[in-house]
């Protein structure tokens, strides 16, 4: 069956579905007149699905070597003997290219054909996309302005219930192996100091210290990959066996940032110093007042610049320790997140019950169990009860998301006060005091 010219598709669809920029396909109907969509009143393009077999017809004569000037003309002059280009060539047609075209092959035109073909599942595509980009850019330049930026974009995508996880996990999984692919075609090291990056426990979050590898051995480092949610006993046995230079760490949520500090107490008493970073302490810079090492800054170049001085310099006992001391910290919430920890399995059981009568349902109650719990002890053990307030933003966000109903935070959040007030006492008056200031901002 012949496509059909009913303008039915918006602009976004056509990009998904041919892997083109939005740019190219304005230029293309500036230029050349192709494709030919029609208006809304409020002059927004509608495109037939011809239009965009029209688009995969002259993207798959691009992939045969013609420019796009001379596709457009092949076009023309088919049409014009009266020959239908996509009833002639309509298995080429199926067989979508996925490339951009070189004359608008920009990183960022580029990171959005990646992300599209992320998001439709084709791997093929994405892996297409990805060599052409490293034919015209810099392996840094596409592993930070294509992937980095395309898995960044599908997460806050994800977060606000726009992707699904299954998108996320594949769209990870296909970055994950393009760097694996890079890394096992760097050089050997010309450096001989070592430098081992590892996630704390509990942090799964993998890809940005896998970049970072990847950075550090193109530079000529003995850089050291342990992967996601290392132990600290099996750290401790690397490092006899390794011996690094520096211990690189990246944590992207609160209760890694915890682990990372635990970490860094390890490597403190071993004399083996540690650089960190990651969106949890660019989130809350304070953070970095916790941890005996070195924080590398916001972006991934600060980073590969203190990693370079850390690691040749001698002076490495100049990193820094914790500007808190333990006579510093808060007793109180101290005292709090034992007594807290001891308890919080028969804390949400009673909780469970106490909302269940409310009738309050149970997605979203495992939900806020899920991710509130453990994020209340991380911050709590870092010092301040207000360290929460970004996990519960992403939990009401990533609630409305899940459809549930926007008051369920608030109704969870005040169950859970007054759980704490009647277990707890004067004990837990800090974190109720917040709790309840919170609840009244929502």
């Amino acid at each position: 069956m012949p496509p059909t010219r009913t303008p039915t598709y918006n602009l976004k669809v056509l990009l998904k579905e041919t892997g083109i920029a939005a740019d190219t396909v304005r230029a293309w109907e500036r230029r050349y007149g192709l494709p030919k969509p029609e208006r809304t009143p409020g002059g927004h393009r509608l495109y037939s699905q011809y239009d965009i077999e029209t688009i995969k017809w002259l993207l798959a004569r691009q992939a045969e070597g013609l420019s796009i000037s001379h596709a457009v003309g092949a076009w023309n002059e088919q049409t014009a003997a009266g020959v239908d280009p996509l009833a002639r060539f309509g298995s080429a047609v199926s067989a979508r290219p996925d490339i951009v075209p070189v004359e608008s092959a920009s990183l960022d035109a580029l990171q959005e054909a990646w992300l599209g073909a992320c998001l439709a599942y084709n791997d093929w595509g994405a892996e297409q996309i990805l060599n052409q980009a490293f034919a015209l850019h810099s392996v840094e330049a596409v592993a930070t302005g294509v992937i980095q930026r395309g898995l960044h974009e599908i997460g806050e995508l994800w977060s606000r219930g726009e992707v699904s996880v299954q998108q996320e996990h594949f769209a990870s999984a296909l970055a994950a192996r393009q760097l694996d692919a890079l890394l096992a075609a760097t050089p050997p090291p010309v450096r001989k100091e070592t430098i081992l990056l590892a996630c704390p426990p509990d942090e799964w979050h993998s890809f940005t210290l896998l970049l970072l590898t990847l950075l550090l051995r193109r530079r000529g480092w003995n850089a050291v990959y342990l992967g996601a949610n290392v132990p600290l006993a099996r750290l401790e046995e690397t490092l006899q066996t390794v011996q690094p230079a520096l211990v690189v760490m990246a944590a992207q949520q609160l209760t890694s940032a915890l682990t990372v500090r635990d970490s860094s107490v390890l490597l403190a008493r071993r004399g083996v110093p540690l650089a960190y970073g990651g969106r949890i302490f660019n989130q809350i810079p304070e953070l970095s007042l916790r941890i005996c090492g070195e924080f590398l800054g916001e972006t991934l170049g600060t980073a590969l610049d203190r990693i370079r001085q850390l690691a040749e310099e001698p002076g490495n006992d100049q990193v820094r320790g914790s500007r808190i001391t333990e006579s510093e910290s808060h007793p109180a919430l101290s005292r709090f997140a034992d007594a807290y920890r001891l308890d919080r399995r028969l804390i949400e059981s009673s909780l469970a019950q106490r909302l269940s009568e409310a009738g309050m349902a149970a997605p979203a109650l495992e939900i806020a169990n899920l991710h509130f719990g453990k994020t209340l002890v991380a911050a709590l053990e870092l010092g301040s009860v207000a360290y929460v307030e970004g996990d519960l933003d992403w939990i009401r966000n990533f609630m409305a998301s899940q459809g549930v109903p926007a008051q369920s935070l608030r109704i969870y959040l005040t169950a859970f006060s007054q759980e704490i007030q009647e277990r707890m006492g004067r004990t837990g008056e800090e974190v109720v005091d917040w709790l309840e200031a919170y609840i009244s901002r929502l």
